[in-house]
């Protein structure tokens, strides 16, 4: 079975949508619970995807990047929101709540490839129906797609999320010497994404974590692999 490029999308829109977005508005969230108000100021403590959509990080790179892994027969989609506006110093504890605050993006991209998980297993669940089909695509997309950027989050590079939590755990010199690595991470991951090295790293944990999502859900590894496969 094959899809279109446009039924591909219209599977994967919500779940990028909503991985994307609630991602930064979990940031806001746990920014505000430490003490920082800056992201609840701004309106962007939100479930409200229009406050957190980047033009080009929401909508047109996960496309392009969509495209692109259709002709070339895979590959790895990602893209961001708009950054949710955050000054640790205003956070209680600002060396050691920034670790939460970091963490926050990640973990609620696994609460939501759960959430995804129970929608794949709704759709396999019900064999002959007219939803049972784009029911399981669209939980397969939304596991799949939360793993990524969830995985993808973590790599220790500041600004990501797990450069930060690293800038949190290690000790203060050595902290200050890798948060010094932030205005250039961007650059180095892009690097690391065109050289294939960045697919190399992340495949094998995001296989793992599919295979828990599956065995979470008393669901064959394989429909999952399946179904990502299809898209």
């Amino acid at each position: 079975m094959e899809l279109h490029l446009v039924q591909v999308i219209a599977i994967y829109a919500l779940p990028v949508i909503f991985a994307i977005t609630l991602h930064e508005a979990a940031h806001g969230y746990v920014a505000k619970y430490f003490g920082d108000m800056t992201a609840h100021m701004e309106g962007r403590v939100s479930l409200n995807p229009l406050r957190h959509i980047d033009p080009f990080g929401t909508v047109a790179l996960p496309l392009i990047l969509l495209g692109l892994s259709k002709l070339i027969g895979g590959g790895i989609i990602f893209g961001w929101a708009k950054p949710v506006p955050v000054n640790f110093a205003n956070l209680r504890h600002p060396k050691r709540d920034m670790l939460w605050v970091a963490a926050a993006g990640p973990l609620s991209n696994f609460a939501m490839a759960l959430g995804w998980g129970l929608v794949l297993k709704v759709g396999l669940s019900m064999p002959g129906s007219t939803f049972a089909l784009p029911f399981a695509l669209m939980g397969a997309a939304g596991v799949f797609f939360n793993i990524i950027i969830m995985v993808l989050n973590l790599v220790p590079l500041p600004p990501l999320d797990g450069g930060r939590i690293l800038v949190s755990l290690l000790p203060h010199r050595l902290a200050w010497r890798v948060a010094r690595i932030e205005p250039y991470g961007f650059f180095i991951l892009i690097l690391l994404l065109v050289t294939g090295v960045l697919g190399t790293l992340l495949w094998p944990a995001i296989g793992v974590l599919m295979a828990l999502v599956a065995e979470l859900f008393g669901l064959p590894v394989s429909d999952l692999f399946r179904l990502t496969s299809i898209l």
